[in-house]
């Protein structure tokens, strides 16, 4: 279930964060098939998600630490279960440096869970 979506853009890059309710790891792979197709110009589809004592996430080929660790933190810092945060990239041609990457990465998905 979508709870809540929010953009941010740095640098001509547009963030689009998702948080969705979820209660089975298979519906993962469901959601981020449908905002593949739905996102099919976008760059990176990176997320994180807990559940119980199952977690998890994804860089999407971003450096190392910068992207799904980011919203994985966010999670964990919130004490937040059955829960998934998915951040879409569409790439503006400039690049961001790890740094500016790793902190638009947690400020998009603070940004999702603002009225949550």
């Amino acid at each position: 279930m979508l709870l809540k979506i929010a953009t941010i853009e740095i640098k001509k890059s547009k963030f689009i964060s998702y948080a969705y309710k979820i209660n089975h790891k298979e519906e993962i792979k469901t959601i981020i098939e449908t905002l593949k197709k739905e996102h099919k110009k976008a760059r990176h589809i990176v997320y994180a998600y807990k559940i119980g004592v199952n977690a998890g996430k994804t860089d999407d080929k971003e450096p190392s630490g910068t992207a799904g660790s980011q919203i994985y933190n966010i999670i964990a810092l919130n004490n937040l279960d059955n829960i998934l945060i998915v951040v879409v990239r569409y790439f503006g041609g400039i690049k961001l440096g790890a740094g500016l990457l790793a902190r638009t990465y947690k400020n998009a998905a603070l940004e999702c869970l603002k009225t949550i």
